[in-house]
């Protein structure tokens, strides 16, 4: 999984102390007031300023706000040493004005010491919709170093800030979190093809069948038909309904459906959305680069400073060394990607995000319906555009270079392995600009698991740039087979889950299925006997590899198969890898038509996972596979159909793609696309996925919210719950291959 966690940059370095436990108490107990001197009757006594001009009048702190801050937290006013109890509900509340208006301050309660965590932050607009503000959460930590700040930086103008009756209340009743799902009729709300499959979900207490009604833009009904009663959804808890009005074929934009009284939101039926999807999620990348400064003439409202290229604050990534002990040397770790909302960098995620853009644009080349120039030179609006190169091959070798730099040199132990990731000392805040984080850069450990992944996308890459740029895939090709034997010397060497300080762990106790990708994807572009016979002799190539989830950063044996069974080899006994695709294409076929919401996913326990909405996309990718090997419908139209659960039709009658659909996820956790945070950063770009339910809740706003939800239940679009709402590389290489796909099915 891709653990996260948040933090709480540092404010001021009044208190150096250490974190210091106290005991729990029995939550909701009796209303405890935390705040001293709220009402500011005893002057600014307990409070402290940091970059402001401060003083009372009256019983109200005002403050002095410089203008041409860069952070938030360059001008603050807060208070520390506050006590919090662990599972304790807490109420935030305050009076708060500023001259002029429309100003926003980022109220948090957090730790006043490292790591600076935050437990609750909100980002109120001032003077525009009254002057009280309110808000409940649960302490998810017992401290006596608890802070509460008021953040006013980064504006461009000087302006006055006015506090008054701030309050931290613990043991007040926890806050009910009621999502709203809006119309009970649940809908793909971005498009549905003509030609494909067209069905919906009616939420509702009825057990017998009931009329439906499909209207066009003017209210015109257009098609009729009635629902089929599904019974009691396991993994949403409601009574549904199916409908299915696939045989209207005529496209239109802003249809609708009506059912029990209820009207869909609004939807198309036609190919365009999938065009422009194709195009928006593959250009997620670009904006996820490291290393480069990103052109607002490419990406409107997403242009940025380049990030980590050793200009201060950064300490960069020319020159990393490793953890303490690991290696004596350093390395230029410069470009990649952002892996998600952090700053780190990781091989084991890279790599899959990277295979599955190169085999976005391999399918394009094999399958029948394939269209390599959908997303060719000048498609995806980058700096290399017009070189002569498709487009996606030039986003996917700004990783391969990266991926390449983390292999460790020759003359070095553990030489051609690669290091697992390279992520900031200790985990920043939000929001936080790449080019703005302080902290010191490291290398970790090689790894098995990174290696191979190193040789599979390199090997990968090898067969794909040939036309292009041969210089470039000899140097993959080599770097592919040093990885492979560095793995084969090290096969053992594994990540630690307890390496998640400052970036994700991605730990991997089982290598076997990266042996085998990597074998596969060396033999698919030398045709070699070595790697033949590896693949051959896999205890996986005769194993059932398509289980509840097919493929992911930490399961690559499916992708190997995948490969396999569409790019063309020699390979003995080839029919039955081919066959056992549609086998595993067959079981989500199974699994999609028995759930009321129209998905090939089914996790044991309605136990959703990290990233829960790229697990069915994948799952979808191998539907899709089915039908490029075998031209069959049925397969065509389950791979399409699973595209409904992301873009609308499910029991939050949420869009989980940013800028697709009526209401759609647009806060995803990130430090730089933070606008919930900071009015002035951008939201996620169109076309990033959110990963989705996580039945798991790692995250404390998602545990106070959530607590005991059901499966599709387990999600909120909040950029703090980084369990439930994260972006990442992987998860939009999911959509990138799906989108591509869909969009060919014209």
């Amino acid at each position: 999984m891709n653990r996260r966690s948040t933090a709480l940059l540092s404010l001021t370095a009044l208190l150096a102390a250490g974190l210091t436990a106290v005991p729990a108490g029995p939550a909701g107990a009796e209303e405890v007031e935390t705040i001293r001197n709220g009402t500011f009757d005893s002057g600014a006594d307990s409070w402290w300023t940091s970059g402001v001009t401060a003083a009372t009048t009256g019983g109200t702190l005002c403050a002095d706000v410089p203008g041409s801050t860069t952070n938030t937290w360059d001008a603050a006013v807060g208070q520390n040493d506050l006590t919090l109890v662990k599972g304790e509900s807490y109420r935030i509340a305050f009076r708060a004005d500023g001259t002029p208006a429309g100003h926003s301050v980022r109220a948090v309660v957090g730790l006043q010491v490292a790591p600076y965590d935050a437990y609750h932050e909100v980002v109120p607009r001032l003077s525009v919709s009254g002057d009280s503000y309110a808000y409940t959460f649960v302490s998810p930590v017992d401290t006596d170093r608890g802070q509460v700040a008021f953040q006013l930086g980064g504006a461009a103008d000087p302006w006055r800030f006015c506090l008054d009756d701030v309050s931290l209340l613990g043991g007040v009743p926890p806050e009910a979190y009621e999502p709203d799902t809006g119309p009970r009729v649940r809908v793909n709300q971005v498009a549905y093809l003509p030609r494909g499959p067209k069905n919906a979900t009616l939420v509702t207490e009825a057990t017998e069948r009931l009329p439906w009604q499909l209207k066009d833009a003017a209210g015109t009904v257009v098609a009729h038909g009635r629902t089929l009663p599904r019974g009691v959804d396991p993994s949403s808890g409601q009574n549904v309904h199916s409908l299915d009005f696939g045989e209207h074929r005529r496209s239109g934009r802003g249809f609708t459906l009506v059912a029990d009284g209820a009207t869909s939101r609004p939807f198309d039926i036609g190919t365009e959305a999938y065009d422009r999807l194709r195009l928006d999620a593959a250009k997620f990348y670009y904006t996820q680069r490291s290393g480069t400064p990103i052109r607002e003439d490419l990406r409107p409202g997403h242009g940025r400073a380049a990030g980590h290229l050793d200009v201060a604050p950064n300490r960069g990534d020319g020159a990393v060394p490793c953890q303490p002990g690991v290696c004596d040397y350093t390395l230029d770790v410069t470009g990649g990607w952002y892996d998600a909302g952090d700053h780190g960098k990781y091989v084991v995620n890279g790599g899959i995000s990277v295979w599955q853009l190169l085999a976005t644009h391999e399918r394009a080349l094999h399958a029948r319906t394939g269209d390599p120039d959908a997303l060719g030179d000048g498609t995806l609006a980058l700096p290399e555009s017009g070189n002569g190169v498709p487009d996606i091959l030039d986003e996917a070798r700004w990783e391969l270079e990266f991926l390449l730099k983390m292999q460790v040199p020759a003359g070095e132990p553990l030489a051609g392995m690669a290091h697992h990731k390279i992520h900031d000392e200790q985990w920043t805040g939000l929001p936080l600009m790449p080019a703005d984080d302080p902290q010191k850069r490291e290398l970790h450990p090689p790894t098995t698991a990174a290696t191979l992944n190193l040789a599979a996308t390199a090997a990968q890459a090898a067969r794909l740039y040939e036309e292009y740029d041969p210089r470039f895939a000899r140097t993959a090709l080599t770097a592919a087979r040093t990885a492979w034997a560095a793995a084969l010397a090290h096969p053992d060497v594994l990540a630690s889950e307890s390496d998640g300080i400052g970036g994700g762990a991605y730990a991997d106790r089982n290598v076997t299925d990266e042996f085998y990708w990597a074998a596969a994807e060396l033999y698919l572009t030398t045709g070699e006997k070595e790697f033949q016979d590896h693949v051959l002799a896999s205890p996986l190539h005769t194993a059932d590899v398509f289980g509840p989830v097919a493929f992911d950063w930490a399961a690559t044996a499916a992708a190997a198969r995948l490969d396999l069974a569409t790019v063309p080899s020699r390979l003995p006994g080839r029919d039955r890898v081919r066959q056992s695709v549609r086998a595993g294409a067959d079981r989500y076929l199974a699994t999609l038509k028995a759930h009321p919401y129209g998905m090939p996913y089914a996790p044991e326990g309605q136990r959703y996972d990290w990233g829960s909405t790229h697990q069915i996309l994948n799952n979808a990718v191998v539907l899709a596979t089915a039908h490029d090997l075998t031209g069959s419908a049925k397969y065509r139209d389950g791979a399409v159909q699973s595209m409904d659960y992301v873009l609308g039709r499910n029991a939050l009658n949420v869009s989980y793609v940013t800028g697709y659909g009526e209401v759609h996820a647009h806060n995803q956790h990130s430090r730089w696309y933070a606008h919930q945070l900071d009015p002035n950063l951008p939201h996620p770009p169109a076309g990033s996925l959110s990963g989705g339910p996580n039945s798991s809740i790692q995250d404390p706003l998602a545990q106070a919210k959530l607590k005991g939800c059901t499966g599709q239940f387990c999600y909120i679009d909040d950029i703090q719950s980084w369990s439930t709402n994260e972006l990442t590389i992987n998860w939009n290489s999911a959509l990138t291959w799906m989108a591509s796909f869909v969009a060919d099915q014209h």
